[in-house]
């Protein structure tokens, strides 16, 4: 019986749009990603300024970018040139054995008795941030958690202080991330200037803060990072510590604002859940110090979280570039191409979940 060979395979359905120019970008709009899912399933194709896109649609897909396809893709390739530049080579970028040896030389510092050692340094920030949004009236939760999470993140990090400027450093964040999705034109006027020296502005705090950590090693997660060795006795570099440090500072306080975001908003749309998770709280009786043993005991704010992340993932995408031409469900997907897997359609899937739409905990 003749076989199709992998180039007879057709293209994924859908449509490329205008020539060099493509369609509309409408790949973060969820009410759009929900239509082609219902239309095309879990692969169909686009272009959006030039480049061209297999979208992978639903758990399945997911699961084959990230888990059983992973030989086909590259994070590096996949974001755009912006992220690479203002991220730096961080593990964002790096791919097969660069990645797995970088991120080992990174877990120790994220090991349980780390965060264990991390977790009054946190209970004292979020107290006090709670007695200052008592007294603020009306404020805008967005704002006020990056403020918050970066002051986490760059304590727990780099062993910043209360007066460290925190709050010009948390502005500095929002000018780089805003530097992600512009075009690269680099006068000092331009989001891409003005993201290129907050980069920059920020590279000298995490350099100074390298070099205090490797006068003065403390129990923080930099000089974890400062101190560590692979099985060759080899360090991270100078280089290598400003740009993993710039990215977790990146990833430890972005996401975590915005999923704290959310979460103010579900329980405000869902004030039978507040009670719950207040009640849940108030039988602990934690007092003047939270501890691990309390954080264990939590079972329905867990369920809480979960849901969040469900509904409202800080993250609702994420880019890969096709490093090698493959097929999946029956369509060929060719080498050079950007994949782009929608996590939220899958927390959306009405296959999987009975009311999807629907901020149900339990």
């Amino acid at each position: 019986m003749a076989t199709t060979s992998l180039q007879e395979k057709p293209l994924p359905p859908g449509s490329l749009g205008l020539p060099f120019i493509g369609e509309p970008p409408r790949l973060l709009d969820l009410d759009f990603l929900m239509e082609q899912y219902a239309k095309y399933g879990p692969i169909w194709k686009t272009r959006v300024l030039g480049r061209d896109i297999a979208v992978f649609m639903g758990p399945e897909a997911n699961r084959f970018v990230l888990q059983t396809g992973a030989q086909y893709f590259s994070w590096r390739d996949g974001w755009p040139p912006t992220f690479v530049e203002l991220l730096g080579r961080s593990l964002f970028v790096q791919d097969g054995e660069e990645h797995r040896q970088k991120r080992k030389l990174i877990m120790p510092a994220f090991h349980r008795q780390a965060l264990h050692n991390y977790l009054d340094t946190m209970d004292d920030i979020a107290r006090r941030y709670v007695e200052k949004w008592a007294t603020l009236g009306e404020f805008r939760w967005l704002e006020q958690n990056k403020q918050y999470t970066f002051e986490v993140a760059s304590t727990l990090l780099t062993g910043s202080k209360p007066g460290d400027d925190i709050e010009r450093l948390s502005e500095l964040f929002i000018t780089l991330t805003r530097g992600f999705v512009t075009v690269p034109v680099r006068w000092p006027w331009t989001p891409y200037g003005q993201a290129l020296a907050a980069r920059e502005e920020l590279l000298k705090y995490i350099d100074a803060a390298i070099d205090n950590r490797r006068a003065n090693p403390t129990h923080d997660a930099l000089s974890l990072l400062v101190q560590t060795r692979d099985e060759d006795g080899q360090a991270l570099t100078n280089e290598e510590l400003q740009a993993q440090t710039l990215l977790m500072l990146f990833a430890g306080h972005e996401t975590s604002a915005s999923m704290l975001t959310s979460l103010a908003m579900a329980m405000y749309q869902n004030p039978h859940v507040l009670e719950k998770a207040r009640a849940e709280q108030a039988m602990l009786n934690i007092g003047e110090r939270m501890t691990m043993d309390h954080l264990r005991q939590m079972p329905y704010l867990d369920m809480v979280l979960k849901e969040v992340e469900r509904m409202y993932p800080p993250v609702p995408a994420g880019f890969r570039g096709v490093v090698e031409t493959f097929e999946f469900a029956g369509y060929r997907v060719p080498k050079g191409w950007t994949a782009l897997y929608p996590i939220n359609v899958a927390h959306r899937d009405p296959s999987i979940y009975t009311a999807p739409n629907t901020f149900d905990p339990e």
